[in-house]
């Protein structure tokens, strides 16, 4: 054993004596002078000193930013290489006439991106988590080989930092030219103004400010165009924005699953990790993250106080005597929070000053801010950037636009005005706009927890019951404020309602239970879905506690905007009646002495526009389909057409309230004093829009459907042609003249049947819905010539005639 030992040591011997001898001779004295003598590799990169100077400008935070002279530069810490960062861009300085929306709006989806080195440049991708994996499983790889990220910028590295960990870049190209990632036009928009290009002689960044999570930068984007919104003879928009950069959690929140029964905003990915035998999807709500500081408590059942509430702060620019009631709008959750077990949970307060805290800036994503917009755009809006990972609500910034009380003020007016005093006046007192202002606070915010507009509420609360002071008085109008519910227009004078608010109701307490009750031990989204389920299962039967998406052409007559009430008929008539006692009064309560009519063309025009939505109301029922969301545990069908009762009783409401012509829309008092001319097509449009939503292709086949599937207990297409055809045609049998009003309206119904008769829809063309509008036209004709010989009036019959030859050329073209 010990001889390969010794053969090892001799061999190592000789190797010495070698080198040893090789030195005798300078062989080895040669070559370290050759070695002395290579010239140094320069490096790729110049000077710390050459590039950050002195005189530099320095704010650190998630990136170190410097400012040398006119040059704008980010220093990378290394271990900031491949983080996942949150870019969130926005419009600050914004153009009039540019879009609806103000300062403080999103020009772009949220998106993520990170920094990655490749020799001397930094890269940044963005990155997609619409398909993930786990990292353990052997399927990442594919999933990362399958979204390739894109490369959206290329940074030269310029420096190296001083301990050679960091790596300085300029950013002005990134923030000075066209990138679509960060732009703050749409293809659309460009089109729209003409825009040829980005000046980057007119782009310049305005401050960065470095925060220890996030980056805001402030850049200007000078556009040049043809047809701009604003400042047309300068050929140059100019749009200010601010880009937030925030780095996302480092350990990331746990995600609630998603449930249709319940309303809340989610994200949708695809997960390849799950063991099911297809492309498995995840999706989860977007929520903040509240956790309980006491679990011990909490367990117990007491409502316990979050690590860390959601905080608002009020902007600076908001009129002082706004703020209290905003205030009250977002603390309004503080209830629905509390019975989740949550205490303190959301809070409102003034930004401090800048002398109470300096760096406190409203862009600081640390922030969430209620930004006052002065804009004449009469509106509020809601959004919250997440983290797309799990869902998680990291900050909002509500935007608040000056002119929404001119909305407030039109709908409280005419929805209310008839019952209540309080809204007979062109100028509200302060408190009743204050309390408005507090009803669309708590709304938005509403938006904010994650919770999308829920139209199937409204219809939980019986018609009459919104006719009662006190149920009123303690429900509201719905059970929701998420619902486009409005104000209450069914009370009728003598009922004594005088609630006429929504306000945060049982639904609202329900989702937000749902979405924030935290539950113990969870380390993964399916390790609660059985308490979600148990949860929801409790609720289900309760029409109070129903969710029902938005939709703007909605196919479920329980689900609508701007409707109240279990019953749409009832409930307009009710609406139309109050109109009518506005109307009745408007030229005293329209107008102020000293001024001119403004005002009451306004409100007049309201009352019109109100009238007009309770026609959809009731029209939705028509072919209507209701979609209650079920899962396979609860008994009863998703999908059920509304009844046969129901829907005859809709036509009937819109033949008699308006195709019957509404004369009391017609006030020549009014009219007199806002418009040299309007009436004529202000009824026709009203007509015809109602006539062309009801004989709409998707409604009569969905009508069809429900003949097929139900037989005689539907009500048939061919039903509703007969009984419109009869109501718009009443003066056929009774030789009574047809007014200006009338010939309009009898021969728009000719051309939609000419136009369903002749459609090029291939849907259509296959389907009943030509034959049954040929027929009813067949019959017209017969019906039009017998009432030809009972009429006397001579424009009357001049119009008779005109629409029988109407109707020969559809049938017949070639006549």
């Amino acid at each position: 054993m010990r001889k390969p030992l010794l053969l090892a040591l001799m061999i190592v011997t000789a190797m010495a004596c070698h080198d040893t001898s090789a030195q005798l001779f300078g062989k080895k004295k040669k070559k370290a002078a050759t070695e002395q003598s290579k010239p140094k590799k320069k490096s790729p990169f110049k000077k710390y000193s050459e590039v950050i100077t002195d005189d530099a400008q320095t704010d650190e935070g998630l990136f170190t930013f410097h400012k040398v002279d006119d040059k704008y530069y980010f220093e990378i810490s290394e271990d900031l290489l491949e983080k996942e960062i949150l870019i969130v861009s926005r419009i600050s300085g914004h153009v009039k006439g540019l879009n609806f929306g103000g300062a403080g709006m999103k020009s772009r989806p949220q998106q993520v991106i990170r920094f990655q080195r490749k020799d001397n440049s930094l890269l940044l991708r963005s990155v997609s988590y619409n398909s993930v994996a786990s990292e353990e499983d052997p399927i990442y790889l594919s999933v990362v080989n399958n979204n390739f990220e894109p490369i959206i910028h290329t940074f030269k590295i310029e420096a190296l930092g001083k301990d050679s960990a960091s790596y300085v870049i300029n950013i002005e190209n990134f923030f000075t030219t066209d990138v679509p990632m960060i732009g703050a036009l749409y293809e659309s928009q460009r089109k729209n103004f003409k825009v040829s290009s980005v000046d980057k002689s007119r782009s310049v960044i305005s401050w960065v400010k470095a925060f220890p999570e996030n980056m805001e930068i402030r850049h200007i984007l000078t556009y040049k165009g043809k047809n701009l919104p604003d400042n047309q003879l300068t050929d140059a928009l100019s749009i200010e924005m601010n880009q937030s950069m925030i780095l996302l959690p480092e350990d990331p929140m746990v995600p609630r699953n998603f449930d249709e029964r319940v309303g809340y905003f989610s994200i949708r990915q695809i997960d390849y990790s799950k063991e099911e035998h297809r492309a498995a999807k995840n999706r989860f709500i977007t929520r903040w993250r509240l956790e309980p500081s006491d679990w011990e408590a909490f367990n117990n059942g007491e409502a316990v106080e979050p690590v860390k509430p959601i905080v608002y702060y009020i902007d600076p620019a908001t009129p002082e005597v706004w703020r209290p009631y905003i205030k009250q709008g977002v603390e309004d959750w503080q209830s629905a929070f509390e019975k989740a077990g949550l205490k303190n949970a959301i809070i409102a307060k003034d930004a401090p000053t800048p002398e109470e805290d300096p760096d406190w800036s409203p862009e600081d994503v640390r922030y969430s801010v209620i930004r006052y917009i002065a804009t004449d755009i009469q509106n509020a809006q809601g959004p919250h950037v997440h983290d797309p990972r799990t869902g998680e609500i990291l900050e909002s910034d509500i935007l608040w636009y000056h002119n929404v009380m001119n909305l407030l003020r039109n709908w409280y007016a005419i929805q209310t005005a008839a019952v209540n005093e309080d809204a007979r006046k062109i100028q509200f007192d302060d408190e009743l706009m204050g309390e408005l202002i507090r009803f669309v606070a708590a709304h938005e915010v509403g938006h904010t927890l994650g919770l999308p507009h829920n139209m199937g509420s409204s219809v939980a609360y019986p018609v009459d019951s919104l006719r009662s002071p006190t149920f009123t008085a303690t429900h509201g109008v719905a059970p929701s404020i998420m619902d486009y519910a409005r104000f209450n227009y069914i009370a009728q004078p003598g009922d004594g309602v005088t609630n006429f608010f929504p306000r945060v109701g049982e639904y609202d307490d329900w989702s937000i239970w749902y979405g924030y009750r935290p539950v113990p031990n969870v380390q993964a989204p399916e390790d609660e879905e059985t308490t979600l389920n148990a949860w929801i299962l409790e609720k289900a039967d309760d029409p109070v506690y129903r969710f029902g998406r938005q939709r703007w052409s909605p196919t479920d007559p329980s689900a609508q905007t701007e409707d109240l009430g279990d019953d749409s008929m009832r409930a307009s008539e009710y609406g139309i009646a109050n109109l009518q006692r506005i109307i009745a009064q408007l030229l005293e309560w329209g107008t102020e002495d000293g001024k001119n009519y403004e005002d009451l063309a306004e409100l007049y025009s309201n009352v019109v526009g109100q009238y007009n939505r309770y026609m959809g109301h009731v029209t939705a029922n028509v072919g209507g389909v209701y979609e209650y969301y079920k899962t396979a545990d609860q008994d009863g069908a998703v999908y059920t057409h509304a009844s046969k009762d129901k829907q005859r009783r809709a036509v009937a409401f819109l033949n008699e309230q308006l195709f019957t012509t509404p004369e009391w829309v017609i006030h020549p008092g009014i009219l007199s004093r806002i418009e040299e001319e309007g009436i004529v097509d202000r009824i026709k449009a009203l007509q015809t829009r109602t006539l062309n939503r009801l004989l709409q292709g998707d409604r009569l086949g969905r009508m069809l459907e429900n003949e097929a599937l139900n037989g005689t207990d539907a009500y048939a297409a061919s039903q509703l042609f007969t009984d419109v055809r009869k109501g718009v045609f009443s003066e056929l049998r009774s030789g009574k003249t047809i007014d200006l009003f009338r010939r309009n309206l009898q021969k728009a119904f000719v051309e939609k049947l000419g136009e369903l008769t002749n459609t090029e829809d291939n849907d259509l063309r296959t389907s009943d819905v030509p034959s049954i509008a040929r027929g009813n036209l067949k019959l017209l004709k017969s019906e039009l010539s017998r009432g030809l010989s009972r009429q006397r009036n001579a424009l009357s019959r001049f119009h008779i005639e005109d629409l029988i030859a109407r109707i020969d050329v559809i049938l017949d073209p070639r006549s």
